[in-house]
Formats: structure tokens, C-alpha cells, sequence
């Protein structure tokens, strides 16, 4: 049987419900994506950006503790974050927009 995704070290059900929504539903579906291809799913899906959340994602998937991320790997992943942002979030598409995509009503943007 596999394991659910709260199973992952730093990850909790929250996480693991917001992931679900995505169509990751077990921890081996989200290693085997990666946390930047997880995460940017998220934020495709109208997931609010948080860069805490994505480090903690990523520390998890590596087996270390959250706040284990500091000086130059924590700069390398906000970079990272902030390219995952800007490729995942239309700033010219409203929120208003994002919710009717995320209930149905109109197809989600690429």
C-alpha cells in the first residue's frame, strides 16, 4: 500500500489535501514529480504562493527538517521560486478568472 503524502517529513494534511486536489494523492506520486514540478502545480491551480511552503516541500522530499534551508541554498531556491512564479501565475488574469477556472467554469490557463 502507498503512503500518503503527510508521510513525507514537514508535510501535513493540509498539504496533502491541496496536493490531492492536483491529482498527487501518495508520497511516491509527489517524489517521483519532484517538489518543482508539485509545487508548480499548485500555483497553476490557484494555489497561493508561499515561499516557506515550497522550502518546506523541498526539505521534506530531501529528508530534512524545515528550517534546515539557509544561506546560499535558501537564495538558490527563492530564485527558483520566484521563476516557478512568474511562469505559473498570470498577473493579468483576475482572481475572479482563477476561481471559475478552478470550479469548471471555463477552461484552466496553460
Amino acid at each position: 500500500m502507498s503512503e500518503p503524502v503527510s508521510s513525507i517529513r514537514n508535510l501535513g494534511p493540509a498539504f496533502e489535501q491541496s496536493l490531492a486536489k492536483v491529482g498527487v494523492h501518495t508520497a511516491d506520486e509527489l517524489r517521483d514529480l519532484g517538489a518543482d514540478a508539485a509545487y508548480e502545480m499548485l500555483l497553476r491551480a490557484g494555489h497561493r504562493p508561499h515561499f516557506i511552503g515550497y522550502y518546506v516541500l523541498v526539505m521534506g522530499l530531501q529528508g530534512r527538517p524545515w528550517n534546515d534551508c539557509k544561506g546560499a541554498e535558501k537564495k538558490a531556491l527563492r530564485v527558483k521560486f520566484d521563476a516557478m512564479k512568474a511562469r505559473a501565475i498570470d498577473p493579468a488574469q483576475s482572481e475572479f478568472e482563477r476561481m471559475m477556472d478552478q470550479i469548471g467554469v471555463r477552461t484552466l490557463s496553460s
